[in-house]
């Protein structure tokens, strides 16, 4: 079976693992105060063009997520997403549990745009009963997005801009951030997102970590205490030099970078064989994620071979599906795909 379900289930690059190992006999301080971390923040602030920015070590997307939101807003204030966020549709209600609001954004493609943030604004402060109604306070968006499609710097600053006209804070998650950032057709970088937005994050558990996340800030009033916040919701790792030591390793030599980049230019081969095969695509992407509307004939002779994940339903006899790259797809099975893909029209 060639699994194209998800680009977290592979256990870490091998470098990672050999770093891990080599380094497990150390005696270090726990909770991330350990030099691993350090080294690891380093490399991060260095490839961010910024000595001056926070950078914490969590374990997962959803943990990440939830601590840097509700350290950021206080209990009457809410985040706007898009109605596809990965904050609004797949982690378990968890912010609205822990208080805040989502503020869900309609999206053709899985961005969200300056102009939408603006006209939420204007209806929030322009309602005479506005204390009677959830205050927005944070931006939240993903890159690339649920949908596999990115933002470009033009869009990112115009979000930057209009957050800053209206006082709010700007997170995006970067769960997948490595397979974004070497996209064809990206123009963004470390430091730009250092610059334009007030935290985001280092996926690694999608991007050749075991497992973890890089949490970068540039806004000091979000990350003072988050230590804090890290702690009370369950994310501080005894052993935080795991997280450290992983970090450092991926950081080295651009290794996220490329394996990144491998990936995304084996999901272009899927994509192109959909094309060739006479299909469309859900969304128009460059990055790891692939969402090709097959019939359902088709798909049933696919998933003998394959998995995927279920998008929806498109028409009568198609639905949208979601192939997944990682940085450890072989060429191999996606030579198997698409050949699975032309032989089983």
């Amino acid at each position: 079976m060639l699994y194209f379900h998800n680009d977290y289930n592979e256990m870490c690059h091998e470098k990672v693992l050999e770093k891990i190992a080599a380094c497990s006999a150390e005696k270090v301080p726990g909770y991330g105060r350990d030099h691993w971390c350090e080294l690891a923040a380093n490399k991060i602030r260095k490839s961010c063009n910024n000595e001056d920015l926070a950078v914490h070590f969590l374990v997962g997307g959803t943990q990440t997520n939830l601590t840097v939101i509700d350290a950021g807003l206080r209990s009457h204030q809410g985040v706007i997403s898009a109605e596809t966020g990965h904050i609004h549709v797949h982690e378990t209600g968890s912010i609205e549990a822990c208080g805040h609001k989502i503020l869900a954004l309609p999206t053709n493609d899985g961005k969200i745009s300056a102009a939408q943030v603006e006209k939420l604004m204007l209806a929030h402060l322009g309602d005479s009963d506005a204390e009677h109604t959830v205050q927005p306070k944070m931006v939240y968006i993903s890159n690339p997005t649920e949908l596999g499609t990115i933002y470009h710097k033009e869009e990112l600053t115009a979000l930057h801009k209009v957050c800053r006209k209206y006082g709010l804070y700007l997170f995006m998650d970067g769960a997948r951030l490595g397979y974004g950032l070497t996209a064809r057709d990206n123009d963004l970088t470390l430091t730009d997102l250092a610059e334009l937005t007030d935290v985001f994050y280092i996926g690694g558990t999608k991007c050749g970590a075991m497992f973890g996340e890089a949490v970068v800030f540039s806004s000091m009033a979000i990350a003072q205490d988050f230590r804090y916040f890290i702690k009370q919701h369950g994310g501080m790792l005894a052993k935080g030099w795991l997280l450290g030591v992983q970090f450092a390793t991926l950081m080295e030599d651009d290794l996220y970078f490329s394996i990144c980049k491998h990936a995304n230019e084996q999901a272009d081969m899927i994509r192109q064989t959909v094309r060739d095969a006479g299909y469309s695509l859900l969304a128009e992407t460059t990055t790891n994620q692939v969402f090709p509307i097959l019939p359902d004939a088709l798909l049933e002779k696919l998933k003998e071979k394959a998995t995927f994940t279920e998008q929806g339903r498109v028409d009568d006899t198609s639905r949208a599906v979601r192939f997944c790259t990682s940085w450890a797809t072989t060429d191999e099975n996606v030579a198997l795909l698409c050949d699975a893909i032309r032989n089983a029209q």
